[in-house]
């Protein structure tokens, strides 16, 4: 069948949680340590002391920047924090472009939240963006940030249509698949409740084509521009969901399966790296009705998607470009990182070129990185991770909820704080003893980024190795980012760019993301109110960033 001829490493159907069942096994990658010295001995790098870093200083946090960029800084941020703009903005929006025309609408936007959220309409008009920032120490993660245009209407009936098998449309296979796994039509249009990740629906393969080209051109142009890019993609973008979900509910079986295991001998309750459960024989029998329900077509939309992520991961090695796979809803996570786990195997042989997302608001995301660790360590290719809070909160929450299932979701914010803090310690732990794994830290949390600080100079992780990384959307806590390339942190703004018309679902999801996260504008505002009144009391207020 298409699933095991397409993904050999999956013939027993035995997805992340085969750690579970044996004995751990020791560490066979290098540590790192003192440099060799050829002919004995070791001798110890001479390393430049770590510059403090300050989050508090508005001067250089915001000396890349000229005065008239904060006072939009400024407008920008103040107009996301006013609840009665941001209710109507889609009609503001909307009257704007037909009282302005589209010319005078594109140079309004380009004036303020698009110019202030987006880099640029193309990959040409990006460039002096990219450059500039790059003299003050912050990289890109490049995003071709462009969405379809669809009513609710039409994503719903775009969704439906894709996540439904020929068996489920016929009715031979609808009772057979768990809930969790099964579209619904009131969650069908999947942009609801979503701030801050992009969202595809699928139409056909050559849409999926158009896609995966498009993040072609992305690659290309993030290796033009440096040798240490990132792009980052969606695999819902690269097929049809179907899979995903088909695929996610057999995982998810396995796991269930586990479970019930550490019930029976006991082990309930224990993290999944504690657990060690005696298993005898596994019969996978009961398994193969699910992946066997592929039509002949679905089969071949199922490889299609295998061959786009297979392309451009080798596009990715060529142009010395890392692939950042961003976590998507519950429903199609284990396939999502399932699927990223094989591509890990085969491209992260000498340097994690793949990155895999791990969304810290799940309760199960400790487990989700430590199995994923031990697994690397066991087959000897380099982990990559990006960790981060998670986009689908209250979407996700809200299904659990009308569906009937338990809700996957970290009951408060400090209890997602404490996870991602967990999570990012066992990494830390994990780099300290392994040279080639690497981390990206994708926070807005000032917290958050000083115990990633604290712990990576605890642990001796200097910032010149580059294994830990930090990460912000472009428009967003420059008071973060900005000090840390400054003081040597590899640190990359989320870069999105597009036609200015394309990307107007993307900036609308920037200014409710700004509403939910005042507390956090709140002090960036007050930096660049600082920063603007130390330039008008010094007179420099033609400040040129050099």
């Amino acid at each position: 069948m298409a699933l095991r001829r397409a993904l050999p490493a999956l013939r027993p159907c035995i997805p992340r949680f085969v750690p579970l069942s044996t004995a751990p096994a020791s560490r066979e990658q290098p540590a790192a340590g003192p440099a060799a010295v050829p002919g004995g001995g070791s001798a110890t790098a001479v390393r430049p002391p770590v510059p403090a870093v300050d989050f508090g200083n508005a001067q250089e946090a915001y000396r890349s920047r000229r005065t008239w960029e904060l006072a939009r800084s400024l407008l920008v941020l103040r107009l996301c924090a006013w609840p009665a703009l941001l209710a109507r903005h889609e009609q503001l929006l909307y009257v704007s472009r037909k009282l302005l025309g589209q010319r005078l609408f594109n140079k309004l936007m380009k004036m303020t939240f698009y110019g202030h959220f987006v880099a640029g309409e193309d990959q040409e008009s990006i460039q002096p963006l990219l450059r500039h920032y790059r003299a003050f120490g912050v990289s890109a993660i490049l995003d071709y940030g462009v969405e379809e245009d669809l009513s609710p209407e039409e994503a719903e009936h775009k969704e439906m249509e894709s996540c439904t098998s020929a068996a489920e449309r016929d009715g031979s296979g609808t009772n057979k698949r768990d809930k969790q796994y099964q579209a619904h039509w009131a969650f069908g249009d999947r942009r609801n409740g979503v701030i801050s990740a992009r969202t595809y629906f699928y139409a056909n393969e050559a849409k999926c084509d158009s896609h995966m080209e498009t993040f072609l051109r992305c690659i290309e142009a993030s290796g033009r521009v440096s040798d240490d890019g990132f792009i980052a993609i969606k695999l819902t973008a690269l097929g049809r969901p179907q899979f995903l979900l088909q695929f996610s509910e057999v995982l998810a079986k396995w796991r269930c399966f586990f479970h019930q295991m550490a019930v029976e001998q006991g082990q309930a309750g224990l993290a999944a790296m504690d657990t060690k459960l005696e298993v005898a024989v596994l019969q996978t029998g009961q398994l193969e009705p699910l992946l066997s329900r592929f039509t002949e077509e679905e089969e071949l939309q199922m490889t299609r998607m295998l061959q786009r992520m297979d392309v451009l991961a080798k596009k990715a090695t060529e142009m010395g470009v890392r692939l950042m796979v961003d976590a998507e809803q519950t429903y199609f996570q284990p396939a999502i990182s399932r699927l990223t786990l094989e591509m890990q195997r085969k491209f992260n042989v000498e340097k994690p070129l793949i990155f895999n997302t791990y969304q810290c608001y799940l309760k199960d995301a400790y487990d989700n990185v430590t199995l994923d660790v031990e697994l690397a360590r066991r087959e000897g290719w380099c982990f990559g991770a990006k960790l981060v809070r998670g986009a689908y909160l209250a979407q996700e929450r809200a299904r659990a909820a009308e569906i009937g299932y338990e809700d996957p979701i970290n009951p408060t914010y400090e209890a997602t704080n404490a996870m991602y803090h967990r999570c990012l310690d066992y990494v830390l732990e994990e780099l300290k003893h392994n040279a080639k794994a690497k981390v990206m830290v994708a926070s807005h949390n000032e917290d958050t980024v000083r115990f990633a600080l604290r712990r990576m100079e605890e642990l001796g992780l200097h910032p010149a190795d580059h294994r830990v990384y930090f990460g912000q959307l472009l428009g967003m806590c420059d008071q973060i980012s900005f000090p840390l390339g400054q003081a040597g942190y590899p640190v990359y703004k989320y870069v999105p760019y597009g036609p200015v018309m394309e990307v107007l679902p993307y900036l609308s999801r920037r200014a409710l993301e700004n509403s939910s996260l005042m507390k956090g504008t709140h002090r960036e505002r007050q930096l660049l109110w600082l920063e603007l009144l130390r330039r008008l009391r010094t007179g420099n207020l033609f400040h040129r960033p050099a």
